[in-house]
């Protein structure tokens, strides 16, 4: 079992522009002052072993879409920007064969939504797109977004056989070859997290989420969810004095809380998501040592794992 994140940041897409990509030039070039050789050999292993990952890489632009790898039916979550480039990698490795989707939503908001319009599949006649989630507007907003004053393509045009299944939080399904249980999470319009189990394995999947005073509660029900998670995917866009004193009630959480939970609930591996699209790659990077430098004073033997998603990013299972 693998995921593939196709998009990380929440709320909305984040840019790059030429003054960011001017600052990592820079840093590498100074990085590389007193290499003995500037072949290509030499380039490329300074490259990979001597920057830091934000200054050779980056953390992602779009939002909020992950896939889950395991069999031929496709097992996304949310359908934000990402899912443009998802569908775009469908059409070249085979366009002309037929496919079946199950895109599970944590909820409407546009960042979740907002790929939609601009995934190819869909549009190919054979191919069948399940789209699920927990709202009764589930349907109805995929109209709205692509009614004319929003997109000049409705979601009739589209070709492909597309079908919106309202799901029941706190019930179990079997869809995709996957054991699939939904549950409703703390977000303005609310928002549904789920958990995706095969063969022995466990994948959480839990974004705009937030998490407030009664998560130290004992019986606080989100450790059943994410209860010995081989990857738990959790929204924290935030750091905690941010979550704290500027942005509660805005359905997000935060990096301790990230950890604390992990550590409460046995998970195995902590992939951060939902990254705050105003914050560069240095300190969305920095933001990440500091999260697993908390753990460590939270709980010093404690093996958990701790990521920080971006776009392009793959995880084993």
């Amino acid at each position: 079992m693998k995921v593939h994140f196709w998009g990380t940041r929440g709320s909305l897409p984040a840019s790059v522009t030429a003054e960011i990509i001017r600052t990592k030039i820079f840093k590498a070039i100074k990085a590389s002052e007193g290499l003995p050789s500037y072949d290509d050999n030499a380039i490329q292993q300074f490259i990979d072993t001597g920057l830091p990952f934000s200054v050779k890489g980056g953390y992602g632009t779009n939002t909020s879409c992950t896939e889950i790898m395991d069999g031929e039916d496709y097992i996304i979550c949310d359908a934000g920007t990402g899912l443009r480039d998802f569908g775009n990698r469908v059409m070249q490795q085979g366009a002309r064969k037929q496919h079946a989707f199950h895109i599970f939503l944590s909820h409407l908001h546009w960042d979740h939504i907002q790929g939609f319009p601009f995934f190819v599949p869909a549009y190919i006649p054979g191919n069948k797109v399940n789209i699920y989630g927990c709202h009764d507007r589930l349907e109805g907003s995929f109209v709205t977004q692509q009614n004319f004053d929003n997109f000049p393509v409705p979601l009739e045009a589209m070709s492909s056989d597309i079908r919106f299944t309202v799901l029941e939080p706190g019930k179990t399904y079997t869809i995709g070859g996957f054991t699939v249980k939904t549950f409703q999470q703390s977000h303005p319009g609310h928002s549904y997290g789920y958990r995706f189990e095969k063969d022995g394995k466990s994948i959480v999947y839990s974004t705009d989420s937030e998490h407030k005073q009664d998560v130290d509660n004992a019986n606080y029900p989100f450790i059943a969810f994410f209860r010995d998670a081989d990857l738990l995917i959790f929204d924290a866009q935030y750091a905690f004095s941010e979550a704290v004193l500027a942005k509660e009630d805005w359905g997000h959480s935060n990096n301790m809380s990230a950890v604390e939970l992990s550590v409460r609930a046995g998970v195995k591996r902590l992939c951060m998501y939902h990254n705050e699209p105003t914050v560069d790659d240095a300190t969305l990077e920095e933001f990440l040592e500091k999260t697993r430098r908390y753990l460590a004073l939270y709980a010093e033997s404690y093996p958990l794992i701790i990521d920080l998603a971006y776009d392009g990013m793959e995880i084993e299972v």
